[in-house]
């Protein structure tokens, strides 16, 4: 597992209460019991832990861990 990586999963479980081993690229949020406030947390903390800033519009069609991981990687 890549460090990037390990800091997005390590926010996704944070934030989305769920165990690192439920934190997979194919996995979608809606898998994980993230409703749309719980996407808003998760984007702000890895705001933070990245420090990037990803506007609102680019969240539009982010559905799994791989898309929201491809969207900060772009970013760093």
């Amino acid at each position: 597992m890549s460090d990037n990586f390990e800091r997005f999963t390590n926010c996704a479980v944070e934030v989305l209460s769920v165990d690192a081993d439920q934190v997979v690229l194919e996995a979608t949020f809606e898998s994980l019991d993230a409703d749309s406030l719980d996407l808003v947390e998760l984007v702000m903390a890895l705001e933070e832990e990245f420090d990037v800033n990803v506007e609102e519009e680019e969240l539009d069609g982010i559905l799994t861990v791989q898309g929201a991981y491809d969207l900060i990687l772009s970013k760093i």
